[in-house]
């Protein structure tokens, strides 16, 4: 219909892109709420998690195979010190060093050991699975070791030093007492192990259980880490973890939390009293967070993709019932022609735009005559298919700018823009002449119909009800002159 575009572009039942924003924010709320608890809820799982079951039980495997690993080269020393055969063949003079050097090397073999070695009190020889090392010296500066080892009160210590047999590689040594058989000191003895290998050995660790492991001596000295940079030598340095030191040493096992460059660390200790040692297991919780993070940002892929699709499917839905809603609200149902309050809406649009550009603005009010005639002749259902009938020929004879209403019962009102009195009459008879010449035909039946029209024209002051009231005079006029005519009322201050 040629209104039906003034229509849909100048009345609105409600506001769709205010409606999609409101939507767009209670989804995105609602997603993003929903996906940052599930992530905070994650989160603290995780957290309880590492805290009370993850790390302490990690720490725990750790623990037994680093004791396995790390102590068994001290219950090695500790076999060798108390070997019959080691302790006869030092009382029995150490006259035959290949027996030495054979069970040196068996040792080493055995076990696996970088090396192998025992120092005799008695002759000051250096023994070695290649035999005869060198005789010591409480002089010399690279056998201060054993005169340590000779003058302490533990049984054995665990000592870093270069392997004067090996290239002097940098060597964990197990140094363990021996005794004679009647509890005299007589040597020291033990197995070594190198730095490197027992780096790897933790390294390896770290990989398997991905955690950090590191091992602090009493003083609170890292002396043995794996692969990772960035520890301290001395712990009580560490950034967030220096004021916990002295407290660790003291309890010697427990899980500890602190802040370290924004991130959260757990961290299980366990004393090895074989090494004396701590044994630290840390875990940076921002990495095991990490899964969590990603599934955040997925969800939040995935919330944003949802609300852009049920915003468009939404869109679309408005967009499509919208257009209905309006034009049942705009739309006189019967004939399919405007309504009253569409019409008042359109006469505010038509208004501003003569005071913009004056054009002229012509009203014609028709009036089926005798419609209360046809209804009780014919009945009701045949009056509303002439009504729909009489409101097909008034379009029909229409511009593509002209607005037709129904403004009630059997009226309809008619704009005319661009077209002043004179222009309106010549229409509106036309109209009149073509209805009367086209009965309608209902249910095989031919149902003359004339109208009566008023026409009045807009004089660019009085108010648009001022317009169609004169309009409805001139009609009456119509009326009390027979029916089936056309008058046009007089501009104002002109009659």
């Amino acid at each position: 219909m040629p209104y039906n575009t003034l229509t849909m572009n100048g009345f609105r039942v409600f506001d769709r892109r205010s409606l999609l924003l409101l939507l767009s924010l209670v989804l995105a709320t609602g997603f993003f709420a929903t996906t940052l608890l599930g992530y905070f809820v994650s989160k603290r799982a995780i957290h309880d998690a590492i805290v009370g079951q993850d790390l302490p039980l990690t720490a725990s495997n750790i623990y037994s195979e680093i004791q396995k690993d790390l102590v068994r080269p001290v219950l090695i020393s500790s076999t060798m010190a108390h070997d019959t055969f080691l302790r006869d063949w030092v009382l029995k003079g150490e006259s035959n060093v290949g027996e030495m050097a054979k069970y040196l090397s068996e040792m080493k073999a055995r076990y696996g050991a970088f090396s192998s070695f025992f120092v005799s009190d008695k002759s000051a020889v250096y023994y070695t699975g290649d035999g005869v090392l060198k005789h010591i010296s409480p002089t010399e500066q690279r056998d201060a070791w054993y005169y340590r080892v000779r003058d302490m009160k533990q049984d054995y210590e665990i000592n870093v030093d270069p392997d004067l047999a090996n290239a002097d590689a940098l060597t964990i040594f197990i140094n363990y007492r021996v005794f004679d058989f009647s509890g005299n000191y007589i040597g020291a003895t033990g197995i070594g192990l190198t730095v490197d290998a027992v780096r790897s050995l933790i390294a390896d660790h770290q990989r398997r259980f991905q955690r950090t492991i590191y091992f602090v001596d009493l003083q609170g000295r890292v002396v043995l880490f794996g692969n990772q940079t960035g520890i301290a030598p001395d712990l009580r340095a560490a950034q967030g973890l220096g004021p916990l030191v002295d407290g660790i040493l003291r309890d010697k096992a427990g899980t500890y939390q602190y802040l370290a460059n924004g991130d959260n660390h757990v961290l299980n200790v366990n004393y090895l009293p074989e090494l004396k040692w701590y044994l630290f297991v840390e875990q940076n919780e921002e990495n095991s967070l990490a899964g969590i993070r990603r599934t955040l940002y997925a969800n939040l892929a995935i919330s944003l993709l949802v609300t852009v699709l049920v915003l468009v499917l939404t869109h679309l839905v408005l967009s499509r019932y919208q257009h209905r809603i309006e034009e049942m609200a705009s739309t006189d149902k019967l004939t399919g022609l405007l309504n009253r309050h569409a019409f008042s809406i359109l006469t505010d649009r038509l208004l501003a735009e003569y005071r913009r550009s004056p054009q002229p603005i012509a009203i014609l009010l028709a009036d089926i005559d005798h419609f209360k005639d046809i209804n009780d002749r014919h009945g009701h259902r045949i009056g509303d298919r002439v009504l729909s009938g009489v409101a097909g020929l008034l379009l029909g004879g229409l511009r593509q700018s002209d607005i037709a209403v129904r403004w009630g019962g059997e009226e309809f009102l008619i704009v005319l823009s661009g077209c002043d009195r004179a222009e309106a009459q010549h229409i509106a008879e036309n109209l009149r002449q073509k209805i009367e010449a086209t009965p309608i035909e209902v249910n095989g039946q031919q149902i003359a119909v004339t109208v009566s029209v008023g026409v009045s024209q807009y004089d660019g002051i009085e108010p648009a009800d001022q317009t169609v009231s004169r309009a409805d005079t001139a009609l009456y006029s119509a009326k009390e002159k027979g029916r089936n005519r056309v008058e046009a009322a007089e501009m104002p201050g002109l009659a």
